[in-house]
C-alpha cells in the first residue's frame, strides 16, 4: 500500500500486469438509491471531485447531465491511482508504478517523405507535450493506433508548436498528412465551420467535457439554458466559440449570452474573479491545472453540467489525395487498440497522472 500511495504522489500509477494481484481496480459499480456522480467519486475515488472522470467515461449512458444517473445503472469505473478496489470486472493490479517517460522526438529528414506523416503540437495538456509521459495522452493513443495499422511504409509524428500552422500550409497543403488532436464541431448542425468546411475527422480518439468555471461566492446554477442567458461568459482566444451555437441553442448568434475573449485562460480566471466575467468555459483539465498554477481552486466552483461534449479526432484536409485511405488508417488501428485493451490501459494511466497532479 505504502508503494501505492508514494506512486499516485508523484503522479505514477501504470499498474504492470505481472506479478500475484494484489487486489483489483476499477471495474462496474450499480448505482444505488441517493447516489449522485459526487457521492459515487467520493466513496470510490476518496476525491469527490472525480465525479467528472465518472461523467466523462459513462457518456454513453449519462448523456450530457451528469444528474440523469439511475439507480439500477452500471457505471465503468477507470482505475486511477490505484482506486477504486474490489468491484465486479476490475483488472488485477500491482504495486509497481511505471515511472514517466519524456517523448523521444528525432530529427527529421529527407526519408520521411515516403511515410505516413502525423503531425501534432506542444502544450496542450494532457493530451500532447513534449514533457508529458509519452508525449500526452493522444500522443500516445495515436502512436500506438498507428503502430497497430502497421503501415507498410511507416510512419512518423512531428512536433510543430505553432498550431495555426498545422491548417494552413502543413495540411491544406499536404506537406504532412494527418493533423491530431482536433475538436469537432457539430457539423450537421454548423455546415459553414471552417473545419466542417475543409477537413475530414477520424472516429473519435476521445471526448473532453466544456465546463463553467465560476466564483464560488457568486455560484452559477447551470441546469437549463435559461439559467445562463444575460451572464457574461469567458472564452480565451484561439478557442472555439461554436461550441455556444451548436445543437440549434444559439446562445451567441442571438445574443442570449455575452462572450468575452482576452488572451489567456488565467485572464478569464482573473476576470471571473474580480466580477467582469460570470463564468469561464474551458475544458475540464486545462481548467483544472489553470486553477491549480495559479492557487486558486478553492475560490472556484466547478458548475457540474457541461456546456459541450468535445471529440478530439484526427484530421485529413479533404483535398489530401489519399484522405479515405488515411482515415481508414487510423480508424483500423485505434479499433484494434481498443479491442485488444491497449487504448483503455493508456487513457487510465494518463488520467491517473493528471488526477494526482490536481
Amino acid at each position: 500500500m505504502k508503494n501505492l500511495v508514494v506512486a499516485a504522489a508523484f503522479g505514477l500509477s501504470a499498474f504492470t500486469a505481472t506479478g500475484a494481484a494484489a487486489d483489483t481496480c476499477g471495474g462496474i459499480y450499480t448505482v444505488q438509491p441517493g447516489d449522485s456522480l459526487s457521492v459515487i467519486a467520493d466513496a470510490q475515488y476518496k476525491d469527490a471531485g472525480m465525479w467528472s472522470v465518472i461523467h466523462n467515461g459513462n457518456l454513453d449512458q449519462i448523456g450530457p447531465k451528469p444528474s440523469a444517473i439511475q439507480v439500477g445503472m452500471k457505471l465503468k469505473l477507470a482505475c486511477l491511482n490505484g482506486l477504486p478496489t474490489g468491484l465486479p470486472g476490475g483488472r488485477a493490479i500491482t504495486a509497481e508504478p511505471v515511472a514517466a517517460q519524456p517523448v523521444q522526438i528525432t530529427a527529421g529528414n529527407a526519408s520521411v517523405r515516403q511515410k505516413v506523416n502525423l503531425l501534432t503540437g506542444d502544450d496542450f495538456q494532457p493530451f500532447t507535450g513534449k514533457e508529458l509521459h509519452n508525449g500526452g495522452m493522444l500522443v500516445d493513443v495515436i502512436n500506438v493506433a498507428m503502430a497497430e495499422a502497421n503501415p507498410q511504409q511507416g510512419y512518423a509524428i512531428h512536433w510543430v508548436d505553432l498550431w495555426t500552422a498545422h491548417d494552413d500550409p502543413l495540411l491544406a497543403n499536404a506537406l504532412l498528412d494527418v493533423g491530431f488532436p482536433w475538436y469537432r464541431p457539430n457539423c450537421e448542425a454548423l455546415p459553414d465551420n471552417d473545419r466542417c468546411q475543409n477537413f475530414r475527422f477520424s472516429d473519435p480518439i476521445f471526448e473532453i467535457l466544456a465546463l463553467m468555471f465560476a466564483d464560488a461566492s457568486r455560484p452559477v446554477t447551470f441546469e437549463n439554458d435559461e439559467d445562463i442567458f444575460g451572464l457574461k461568459i469567458c472564452r480565451p482566444q484561439g478557442y472555439d466559440t461554436s461550441i455556444f451555437n451548436e445543437n440549434g441553442r444559439n446562445w451567441m448568434t442571438d445574443g442570449k449570452i455575452e462572450v468575452l475573449v482576452p488572451s489567456t485562460p488565467a485572464d478569464c480566471f482573473e476576470m471571473v474573479l474580480e466580477g467582469e466575467a460570470d463564468a469561464v468555459v474551458l475544458n475540464e483539465f486545462t481548467g483544472r491545472d489553470k486553477m491549480k498554477e495559479m492557487g486558486i481552486s478553492d475560490r472556484i466552483q466547478v458548475v457540474p453540467q457541461p456546456v459541450s461534449i468535445q471529440p478530439l479526432h484526427a484530421v485529413v484536409h479533404k483535398t489530401h489525395p489519399q484522405a479515405d485511405a488515411l482515415l481508414a488508417m487510423v480508424n483500423d488501428g485505434l479499433r484494434g487498440i481498443r479491442e485488444n485493451g491497449k487504448y483503455q490501459a493508456i487513457v487510465e494511466d494518463h488520467l491517473a497522472r493528471v488526477w494526482a497532479g490536481f
